[in-house]
C-alpha cells in the first residue's frame, strides 16, 4: 500500500548525528513533516502535543529508552494503536523478539537506508496485512547444474567470491554441479532477511548475525571462513598526543561500528576496555564511550564532520581511504590484537546442502582454491576486486589503492579458511559473557565441516 508522504512523524533518538542520518533518510524515502525528539521522555511529550501519524524510535537511550517509550505509549488508550517502528542498534533475534512483544508493528536494525524504512513504514499501517508465510525456495536447473545465489556486500573481505566469479566468467574452470549467482546487497540487515527467509541460498556475512540466526532456528550452517584478518581501527585526526592520552581522547566520545552483531564491535569493545574505558550504549549501564552503528561508507564523511566521533572500526578499503584522505590515522590492524581471526563466514541454506550436496561441496571446494588463487597474485586480485566491488564506479576504487589494501602488515588472508569451532567459540564468548550480546549456541551443529574437510585434504 502507498502511504502518505504528508503523514507527521515523530523520530526519537538522542544521538545528534543519527538525527540528521533520519532526516536525511526519511527525507529519501518521501517523508518531510518530521518532528524530531532526543530521548523517550521527550518523545512522550512530542507525541502528546503533536498527534503524530507514526514513531520511530531509537531503543538505546538515556531517562527513557525506547522499549519503556513504547510501553508507555501503549498504556495509553489514545496511543494503543498508534503505528511504532523501533529502529535501532539492537539488531540480535532476541531484541528483535522483544520489541514486538511490546508492541510495536516494525523494527529496522541500524544501519538502514531508504528503502528499507520505507517498506518498514508501509507494513506498519498495513494494518490488516496477512502474516507472510516462509516461501518454498524454487531453485533452478540447467543442464543438471542448479543454480546457486549468493549474496555480499561491497567489502574486500568477500573477495573470494568475485574472483570465483571471475575464473567462471573467464572460462578458467567451470563448475559441474552449479551455476553461480552473485547478488550485491545494500548493508548486513538485506543479507539478514535474506538467509533468515530463505530467499538467498548462501551469503557471505558477519560471523554473530549468522550465529544470532542460527540460535533462533533459522535453518542455516555455516560451510566456511570467507577471509580472515581484513578491518581497521580508524582513529580521528583531532587526536594529539601531547595533550590527550587515548584515555581521555576516546573518554565521552563515539565510536562507529558496521553492526552490532560484530567482530568489529567485539575487538574495538575489548581495546576500549583495556584503557581503562566502559564502552557501549547509552541505557540502563553507565558508559563513557559511546558506540553507534553506521553504514561502513558514512564512516569517515561522519567523523571528517563530527568532532565527536573519535573512531571508527571498519573493513577495507573504507579505512585504507580515510588514511589517505588525511581524515584520520591508524590505531589499530584487527590482526595485531587477534592474528588470523575470523570475521565474515559463508553461510548456506541447510535446506541446499541436503538437496544438493554436490553443489555445496563443489563451490567449497572451489572457494578454497580460489582463496590460494587471491594470495598468489595480488595485483590480479586488485584488478579483480574493482570490477566486482564497484562496477559502477561509486566507491572511487582503483587497483593501486587495493593493492596498498593487500600489502599492509597482517592484511586480510583468503588461504586457510577452514572453520574453526574455537575461533568461533572465542567470539561468542566474549559477545555473550562481557557484552552481555546474543546467545550461546552448539557450533558443532552450527558448522557442517565435511565440505572443508575434504577440501583441505
Amino acid at each position: 500500500m502507498a502511504v502518505n508522504p504528508n503523514i507527521k512523524i515523530v523520530v526519537v533518538d538522542d544521538s545528534g548525528t543519527m538525527r540528521i542520518m533520519f532526516k536525511q533518510i526519511l527525507c529519501k524515502a518521501g517523508f518531510e513533516n518530521l518532528v524530531m525528539a532526543v530521548n523517550g521522555a521527550d518523545g512522550l511529550e512530542k507525541v502528546r502535543a503533536e498527534k503524530p501519524d507514526l514513531v520511530i524510535s531509537d531503543w538505546n537511550m538515556p531517562k527513557m529508552d525506547g522499549l519503556e517509550f513504547l510501553k508507555e505509549l501503549r498504556k495509553t488508550p489514545e496511543f494503543k494503536e498508534l503505528p511504532f517502528i523501533m529502529a535501532t542498534a539492537q539488531s540480535d533475534k532476541g531484541q528483535q523478539n522483544a520489541i514486538m512483544e511490546a508492541g510495536a508493528n516494525g523494527h529496522v536494525p541500524k544501519p538502514f537506508d531508504e528503502n528499507q524504512i520505507a517498506r518498514a513504514i508501509e507494513k506498519a499501517f498495513a494494518k490488516d496485512a496477512v502474516q507472510e508465510t516462509p516461501k518454498i525456495k524454487q531453485r533452478h536447473m540447467i543442464g543438471g547444474r542448479v543454480e546457486l545465489n549468493v549474496a555480499h556486500i561491497q567489502i574486500t573481505d568477500h573477495l573470494a567470491l568475485g574472483a570465483l566469479k571471475h575464473r567462471i566468467e573467464q572460462g578458467d574452470i567451470e563448475p559441474e554441479h552449479f551455476d553461480l549467482t552473485t547478488s550485491l546487497k545494500a548493508g548486513w540487515n538485506p543479507i539478514q532477511e535474506g538467509l533468515e527467509s530463505g530467499e538467498i541460498d548462501c551469503a557471505f556475512v558477519l560471523a554473530p548475525i549468522a550465529m544470532d540466526l542460527f540460535a533462533y532456528d533459522s535453518p542455516i550452517k555455516l560451510v566456511l571462513f570467507a577471509h580472515k584478518n581484513g578491518s581497521t581501527f580508524i582513529r580521528s585526526r583531532h587526536y594529539d598526543h601531547r595533550f590527550d592520552s587515548l584515555q581521555s581522547f576516546y573518554k565521552y566520545k563515539v565510536v562507529d561500528i558496521p553492526h552490532k552483531m560484530s567482530v568489529h564491535h567485539m575487538l574495538a569493545h575489548q581495546f576500549l576496555r583495556e584503557l581503562g574505558l566502559k564502552p557501549g550504549v547509552p541505557g540502563k549501564k553507565a558508559i563513557n564511550v559511546r558506540f553507534e552503528v553506521v553504514p561502513p561508507i558514512k564512516m569517515p564523511g561522519i567523523m571528517k564532520e563530527n568532532e565527536d566521533v573519535a573512531g571508527f572500526m571498519v573493513a577495507e578499503p573504507v579505512a585504507t581511504k580515510a588514511i589517505v584522505g588525511e581524515i584520520g590515522n591508524l590505531e589499530f590492524y584487527s590482526a595485531a590484537r587477534w592474528d588470523n581471526h575470523p570475521c565474515c563466514i559463508v553461510a548456506m541454506q541447510d535446506d541446499f546442502i541436503q538437496k544438493h550436496p554436490e553443489a555445496a561441496r563443489e563451490f567449497v571446494s572451489l572457494l578454497v582454491d580460489t582463496g590460494e588463487y587471491i594470495e598468489n597474485d595480488k595485483i590480479r586480485a586488485s584488478r579483480i576486486a574493482v570490477n566486482f566491488l564497484d562496477p559502477e564506479g561509486k566507491l572511487g576504487l582503483n587497483p593501486q589503492v587495493l593493492q596498498n589494501v593487500f600489502s599492509q602488515p597482517q592484511a586480510i588472508r583468503w588461504d586457510g579458511l577452514y572453520p574453526e569451532a574455537a575461533d568461533l567459540d572465542k567470539i561468542q564468548r566474549y559477545m555473550h559473557d562481557v557484552m552481555e550480546i546474543g546467545k550461546i549456541i552448539d557450533l558443532e551443529k552450527f558448522i557442517e565441516k565435511s565440505f572443508a574437510d575434504e577440501a583441505y585434504r
